[in-house]
């Protein structure tokens, strides 16, 4: 009889005639019975939700990021047209700066209403009157008559742009499962890149005006996308409506999910985050100004303020000029066009990138080869500029167009997707929507910045200077990620927080090989003594 129940207690464990050898972590309760925990995600693939509901759902809420890359590629179509000397509005290059940028001015504070609105009224509500300044915006700019309108316009369409991106990231994050999460909720960086390369498609075949009226048709076709969808339930949950919460988890997982196991979950998450939130306005600002804080915003601030400054939207607000201007034999819209594209399909392996290779490789490529194309591309445009007073036809005109393609490409991998990321990892639980608002509100303000002050550099240091300028900041980002940036990936936030906060003293990547044969031999070695344990406590029971 001992025998037998031996043999059970061991069948409970796992052996190796098991249908299932995945690893197990075994707990002993008081009575010395022992209880196998599968140690892997919570969520069994039977457990699962219907997929093709929530990608539905993420793809409908990112049509509104969209909208972000339709006012980044806006100028860069536009901006040729207007100042034509066919243009109904004139503009000089002073007024093209201003179209250029002022939708990055009134982004930051589109940001900050956006987490505002987003816990006030919801992820949803929120997601539905994000869309009304982009039509405003849009409308305003399709029926312009003057350049004033024009600037209203963008500046709406900015302010819909803030408001929209951290609700969106949130809602995509709240309503899907944690095997979809990380694929789903690269999303908005994909979108945004594809309503780039949208606009630069539509540029080069429509008018100004009509391009801003099929433009104002995306936040249209997005709120009643948006209609159709049901709230969040980590919102609903948070505000006391488990109720509705099933309701909304049934529409996203179906009717056959487990809902009220996952109802549970939510609600125990939000009852500790309702608890974290019981802190004084002391408390919050002691932690502002803990060096758990202060040093990842510092690395993160500058991070943006590199990157910006490396040239990156100079490209994007400003690319039909620089092709055209470049020399390059290839037509400056298909030269466009293409440079969109490789935005978009490098923002896809950008993310799926990140997964794999790091933050900070990815960073260093963005880095060099940055600076190697930026240099490359003031070095072509310096002898240009001598051919051009010596008589001479310009040569190799294949090379600055390489150097823009190149550009983008190396620039995406890394700049373009890892300090957006990091906003969410480095920063510690009790002020991460504080200081994340902040970092995204500075990182939109070095838009404005390096938009804005693209013509005033051209002019001061001449195009081929500007380029030198951008080429040699990248260096600076390069040397500044090889000293200060941390590398986080598979770092849990808690290892984040103790290094910066000081109690551990790096964040070394052990191996992932390693990692799974410790934890292997720890779980094996916790099973015999265990099992020796318990073939005690039963002889002793006999």
């Amino acid at each position: 009889m001992t025998t037998d129940k031996q043999q059970q207690k061991v069948s409970l464990i796992g052996s190796e005639d098991s249908k299932s050898p995945k690893p197990q972590i075994v707990k002993t309760n008081p009575n010395g019975y022992t209880t196998p925990v599968q140690a892997e995600s919570q969520f069994d693939k039977k457990e699962r939700g219907k997929a093709l509901r929530q990608i539905i759902a993420a793809f409908i809420v990112n049509i509104g990021p969209m909208n972000t890359g339709l006012i980044f590629g806006f100028s860069a179509v536009v901006i040729p047209q207007l100042q034509a000397a066919s243009s109904s509005i004139p503009i000089d290059e002073n007024q093209s700066s201003w179209v250029a940028s002022l939708s990055s001015l009134s982004t930051p504070i589109g940001c900050i209403l956006g987490g505002w609105l987003s816990d006030k009224i919801g992820r949803k509500k929120t997601l539905i009157l994000t869309e009304i300044p982009l039509i405003l915006g849009w409308g305003a700019i399709s029926m312009a008559s003057r350049i004033e309108m024009i600037y209203i316009g963008r500046l709406l369409c900015g302010l819909g742009s803030g408001i929209v991106g951290a609700p969106a990231r949130v809602y995509t994050s709240e309503v899907t499962q944690p095997h979809l999460r990380g694929m789903l909720t690269a999303l908005s960086s994909v979108a945004l890149s594809f309503g780039v390369l949208m606009q630069y498609t539509l540029g080069a075949f429509l008018d100004w005006k009509m391009l801003s009226a099929v433009s104002c048709l995306v936040p249209v076709i997005a709120m009643f996308g948006m209609c159709l969808l049901p709230e969040s339930p980590n919102y609903l949950i948070s505000h006391q409506k488990p109720e509705k919460a099933k309701q909304s988890l049934a529409k996203l997982r179906g009717s056959s999910y487990n809902l009220q196991k996952e109802i549970n979950q939510l609600q125990e998450f939000a009852n500790k985050i309702n608890a974290k939130k019981q802190v004084s306005a002391k408390e919050t600002i002691e932690a502002l100004l803990a060096p758990s804080c202060l040093k990842p915003f510092m690395i993160l601030v500058v991070y943006f303020m590199l990157y910006q400054f490396s040239g990156v939207n100079t490209i994007t607000f400003y690319a039909v000029e620089i092709f055209q201007d470049s020399g390059a034999e290839m037509d400056k819209y298909t030269a466009t066009i293409i440079l969109g594209a490789l935005r978009f399909l490098f923002t896809i392996v950008g993310c799926v990138a990140l997964r794999r290779c790091g933050r900070r490789p990815l960073s260093f490529i963005s880095g060099v080869g940055c600076a190697i194309t930026m240099l490359g591309l003031g070095i072509y445009l310096y002898y240009k500029q001598l051919w051009e007073k010596e008589g001479i036809a310009p040569m190799y005109t294949w090379v600055p167009v390489a150097c823009i393609f190149i550009f983008i490409i190396t620039c995406t991998l890394g700049f373009l997707v890892v300090p957006w990321i990091m906003i969410g990892e480095l920063y510690p639980m009790k002020v991460r929507g504080i200081v994340g608002g902040m970092t995204t509100c500075a990182a939109h303000t070095f838009v404005f910045m390096v938009v804005k002050t693209y013509p005033l550099l051209t002019h001061a240091v001449e195009r081929h200077g500007a380029f030198i300028i951008y080429g040699l900041i990248s260096i600076l980002a390069t040397i500044f990620f090889y000293f200060y940036l941390p590398e986080t990936k598979g770092k849990t936030l808690q290892e984040i927080e103790d290094y910066f906060s000081g109690r551990i003293s790096t964040l070394k990547t052990v191996k992932p090989e390693k990692v799974t044969n410790n934890l292997q031999n720890n779980i094996n070695n916790n099973q015999i003594v265990l099992i020796m344990e318990s073939e005690k406590l039963l002889n002793e029971k006999q």
